[in-house]
């Protein structure tokens, strides 16, 4: 970073914070180059398919494997910036209502970059078949019962950034973290002031926090409860407690500047030797009570970042990561105080925490009262991101989002250990280091790319999760085997302009009920499929079909059952094939005993036989032992 670009961002640093990771990727003047591989180290293939695919908005190149788009719906305009002219009158509106004047003292290129990230669409939540898209400036909800014919239901202005969303029942919940967010939604932001170092002046009308809303009227959402929180939510995870019915938890992760006291009481960014209740290290808890939302409030604070030994609340620290350029050498450790991303598994009684410098498995079984079990680093890694674990739980991904996302970070001359996917084993409570993935198709200098969020999709046998790479597109990776993850399928479009990076890609591409839904920062809402290839049976497909929810928060993770029909045994029976642990033989009469009972409906005669062929499958290893257990216990008792 040059001298003259740290003046600028110390200017806007209180005003237009998103988070540190995300800053750092504006900066670069024109179109940054790769420097040359780290020797040893391999970087994307510019072979691939996706490597030099043709820019454009709506127009762009795409290419596919293994995936079919369905449709796309297009952004509300009320989330369009309209204008890719640094000079636009529009620019310095949106810049305005930040706080940041009219943004002549920002360099042209970040002015625009700022500006189109105020009107980015960013996470998804689902219910029935409605789709709740955040964005920086509000949120949308789809109906998505017909996939080719998406209605747009309702669009919210709020600003406040991200707009991450999450719902659960009649309520909806939203982070809101940048400084122009106000109580009242509206979207007039507040007054310049850059007399105190680029801190906004205290402001009681100013809202940070989760923003809690009635949706029992789909269109026409109703805020109930606004719960501040000192340094705002970047991100937040819905958490349920099985014994807990009548509430609700939320675990809020701030990574923005303290604010002052003035504007919330006990808010203090000290460091923690010098003031014991800074509101750094450390994530906030709010508890939610169900019919009563508006009785909202944080419960705990808690201190996961502490030294359990010495008592230090700065307990953590990222040991040290790599530089852009590896010429510079490395960046010295720097202490963890901020969670980015928290996933939860209520179900196993534990967390991941993705929290800048390090990654964390976290005990939940108290969920107002989390507490760390084991943290991890890696050189690198230089911004732990997002988690998820794998449905059976012995598992885990990591994500590192290396250049903050708005930077181009999946060039041929970029390593493939940065910026990636880091595989864990979960041993007891210890995580364990396994390997990593990154998606592999090389992108260009224009397109931002870097790992950023998914989900599993439910095929019954093996470990599969489709992800977001912003302009990367979207990748479907099986790490069924940890130490050698694969991609098996994947969607991309051409850099929306060739010439200059503007913020756009797929933000998160979720599976939900069937399809996987992407929210495409720039463009809007894309639907896909996935279709058969070698690497995915329709089999595979229709048994990851049979699996529905009526609520997917991706955060608040839950344990995958597949209902006991012979599609599902289908699947595992393509599995067992294509790893060759049944013989031929055995194969062919399977598939003739289920399709025999498919056609009788389950006659007695062929629940019969469907028992006898479940007797034999014994014997196999790992992955395979695992399904033929489970073949068996569908044939011993199938469903249609």
């Amino acid at each position: 970073m040059n001298p003259s670009n740290k003046r600028h961002l110390r200017s806007i640093a209180g005003l237009l914070f998103i988070c540190a990771c995300f800053v750092t990727g504006t900066l670069a003047q024109g179109l940054e180059k790769a420097p040359p591989l780290p020797e040893g180290m391999t970087g994307s293939s510019k072979e691939d398919p996706r490597a030099k695919l043709p820019a454009g908005l709506f127009d762009a190149g795409q290419a596919s494997m293994g995936m079919k788009h369905v449709s796309l719906v297009k952004k509300p305009s009320a989330f369009e910036l309209g204008t890719v002219d640094a000079d636009d009158p529009r620019v310095k509106q949106i810049l305005g209502q930040l706080g940041a004047g009219d943004g002549s003292q920002i360099p042209p290129a970040i002015r625009l970059v700022f500006a189109q990230l105020a009107f980015a669409n960013s996470d998804l939540a689902f219910q029935g078949d409605r789709v709740f898209m955040g964005n920086f400036y509000g949120m949308s909800i789809y109906d998505i019962s017909d996939p080719e014919k998406v209605k747009l239901l309702t669009t919210m202005l709020c600003p406040g950034g991200q707009g991450d969303v999450s719902v659960y029942k009649n309520l909806m919940f939203m982070s809101v973290e940048m400084p122009n967010g106000r109580l009242d939604c509206g979207t007039e932001g507040f007054p310049p002031d850059l007399s105190q170092g680029g801190m906004p002046v205290a402001n009681k009308d100013r809202f940070r926090g989760v923003r809690i809303f009635d949706i029992s009227d789909i269109r026409n959402p109703r805020q109930v409860g606004a719960v501040q929180t000192c340094r705002g939510s970047h991100t937040h995870t819905l958490v349920t407690d099985p014994n807990d019915k009548e509430n609700v938890y939320i675990y809020v992760s701030g990574t923005s500047f303290v604010r002052q006291a003035e504007e919330l009481e006990g808010c203090s960014g000290g460091r923690p030797e010098e003031d014991p209740n800074t509101a750094l290290f450390r994530i906030d808890v709010i508890k939610v009570p169900v019919k009563a939302p508006q009785n909202a409030a944080v419960v705990s604070s808690p201190r996961i970042f502490k030294d359990e030994e010495t008592g230090k609340i700065a307990g953590l620290d990222s040991g040290g990561t790599h530089s852009d350029d590896p010429k510079k050498g490395t960046i010295a450790a720097s202490l963890t105080d901020q969670c980015h991303d928290i996933t939860v598994y209520s179900e196993i009684g534990l967390a991941l925490g993705a929290c800048s410098g390090n990654g964390l498995l976290l005990d939940i079984s108290d969920p107002a009262n989390p507490k760390r079990i084991d943290a991890v680093n890696d050189s690198n890694y230089a911004y732990w991101h997002s988690a998820s674990f794998s449905n059976d739980g012995s598992k885990v991904v990591f994500t590192d989002e290396w250049g903050g996302g708005m930077g181009a970070r999946c060039r041929a001359n970029d390593p493939n250990t940065w910026g990636a996917n880091a595989l864990f084993r979960l041993n007891g409570k210890k995580l364990e280091f396994v390997d990593y993935y990154k998606m592999p198709a090389a992108q260009g200098d224009s397109e931002n790319c870097v790992a950023h969020n998914g989900s599993l999709v439910p095929v019954p046998g093996r470990d599969i999760k489709v992800q977001a790479w912003y302009q990367g597109g979207i990748s479907v990776m099986d790490f069924t085997d940890p130490s050698n993850p694969m991609e098996i399928a994947y969607f991309d479009r051409g850099p929306i302009d060739e010439n200059m990076v503007i913020m756009g890609g797929h933000w998160s591409a979720y599976w939900y009920n069937g399809r996987i839904y992407g929210s495409e920062i720039a463009r809007g809402l894309d639907i896909l499929e996935l279709t058969p290839t070698r690497y995915l049976t329709q089999n595979e497909i229709a048994a990851a079909k049979s699996v529905k929810v009526d609520e997917f928060n991706v955060q608040n993770q839950e344990k995958i059952v597949w209902p006991n029909k012979l599609v599902v045994a289908k699947a595992y029976i393509d599995q067992l094939e294509r790893s060759k642990a049944l013989d031929a033989g055995k194969i062919k009469a399977l598939r003739e005993a289920i399709s025999s009972a498919e056609g009788s409906k389950l006659a007695s005669a062929d629940r019969t036989k469907l028992k006898s062929l479940a007797s034999s499958l014994t014997g196999g290893s790992g992955a395979d032992a695992k399904r033929m257990k489970a073949l068996a216990a569908i044939l011993n008792d199938p469903a249609m």
